[in-house]
């Protein structure tokens, strides 16, 4: 299950901007006016989506159908064609009622067009949709104070992997301060090791830990103003000071010389830190089914996580979390049969749909999941991840996912010249706070 992939090709196609007038609308005729009770909901057509096929055989068989005289039919579309598609779709008659997304930015265009139905009283009146997820990953699918999505796949916290047997071997522990991780990296180095690994050529991983930091050093609400206010608020201090603790890494060597020409989408970064070359290695939590695929000795015996540690004097919480909180399933506000819709997303938080994730090798992010994670792949590490979502107090969007998708790619770009030495932190700061 290659879950970075899905996970990863947000950042291209978010980014990327296609002409409508070269691609044929979706829809099954329905579209958003509904056709005798139908609804459709368009889903990112990957090896995941026979969970959201189960899922609209399960409602359309269901009493939940019949009470609303509802029908639902999924638009499957090819991963790649995904944003595009959705695009196009969106701006036609035959949008769809119901769509998948990954919030934040990917939402936001539609939101502020006024494409969205606002669900936040809806969620707050039904203790399904209110209860079934994890209140972290619920608050994540909104917007503005307002929520806009229902959780459909699995968490994607970030996670930091060690390596258990060369922790070991140099009487190191998992660090919990950043302190403790630099005193790491001093020993680690002294040995000849690269301290941490990095995939430095695809940027995105780059990215992580200035996320981690600026959560750690100020809090999420740092992040929080950035994407819900001008690009002014890059100039909070925790993000000069994020910057300034990265060059610092850099500079002493924590990543070793050659990682702006290693990539992880390759298979580079994940070799170098299986193979012991590097003893830590800052990465989403599909790293453990990447690991398993290219290295599965390594990782039922060596492979170690834990979270990211508090950074000394900080604001943030070490409980708190960034990464990818889940997928949303949306709903178009120019659906005719919004009692459908809901009724059919309610099924996400189901039994049913929670034991169909957990067998697909995912942790969902219903309530009810911690009691069935026995039965996934890695029960100690789908357990470790659960618990570290559950009790985050705030789970921050990967910031290239969050702000607006024009602006991605420019602040990726200054993101890369920050680790490779083309850019100061204060320049980094500046270049931030001038996009638009």
């Amino acid at each position: 299950m290659e879950s970075y992939s899905r996970r990863w090709f947000l950042g291209a196609g978010a980014t990327t901007l296609v002409s409508a007038a070269g691609l044929t609308a979706c829809g099954s005729g329905g579209g958003s006016g509904g056709s005798g009770g139908t609804i459709t909901a368009m889903v990112y057509g990957d090896d995941a989506v026979k969970i959201q096929v189960k899922s609209a055989d399960r409602f359309n068989a269901s009493a939940a159908a019949r009470k609303t005289k509802g029908k639902v039919t999924l638009q499957k579309v090819p991963g790649a064609e995904y944003p595009a598609k959705l695009r196009t779709a969106m701006g036609s008659p035959n949008a769809p009622d119901v769509f998948y997304n990954w919030g934040g930015g990917s939402i936001k265009a539609y939101q502020e067009a006024g494409q969205l139905v606002d669900l936040t009283a809806t969620i707050k009146s039904d203790p399904v949709l209110r209860d079934g997820f994890l209140p972290s990953v619920l608050a994540s699918g909104s917007l503005d104070g307002k929520m806009y999505g229902i959780p459909m796949r699995g968490m994607q916290p970030v996670i930091l992997f060690y390596n258990k047997s060369l922790f070991a071997e140099h009487k190191l522990r998992p660090p919990t301060s950043w302190d403790q991780l630099l005193d790491n990296n001093a020993k680690l180095k002294k040995a000849g090791i690269t301290p941490i690994a990095l995939g430095g050529a695809d940027i995105w991983p780059e990215l992580m830990w200035l996320e981690y930091l600026v959560d750690r050093i100020g809090g999420p609400d740092v992040f929080d103003r950035i994407r819900n206010g001008s690009a002014s608020n890059w100039g909070d201090p925790a993000v000069l000071k994020a910057a300034g603790t990265v060059k610092q890494l850099i500079d002493d060597g924590a990543f070793g010389d050659g990682f702006s020409s290693v990539a992880y989408t390759n298979g580079g970064a994940p070799a170098v830190f299986a193979k012991g070359k590097a003893a830590m290695h800052l990465m989403g939590s599909w790293e453990y089914s990447t690991q398993l695929g290219k290295f599965p000795d390594f990782a039922k015996k060596d492979l170690g996580w834990c979270a990211f540690p508090k950074f000394d004097g900080g604001a943030g919480d070490i409980r708190n979390v960034v990464g990818n909180p889940t997928n949303y399933w949306s709903v178009n506000a120019r659906t005719s049969d919004k009692d459908a819709a809901v009724a059919f997303l309610r099924d996400s938080a189901s039994e049913a749909y929670t034991k169909d994730l957990i067998a697909n090798g995912d942790v969902p992010t219903t309530t009810i999941a911690e009691k069935m994670l026995d039965s996934s792949p890695n029960p100690p590490f789908a357990k470790f991840q659960y618990q570290m979502v559950r009790s985050a107090p705030a789970f921050t969007l990967s910031w290239d996912q969050a702000v607006d998708p024009n602006l991605s790619q420019p602040m990726l770009t200054e993101v890369n010249k920050l680790f490779v030495g083309k850019s100061s932190p204060s320049r980094f700061v500046s270049a931030l706070q001038g996009l638009k």
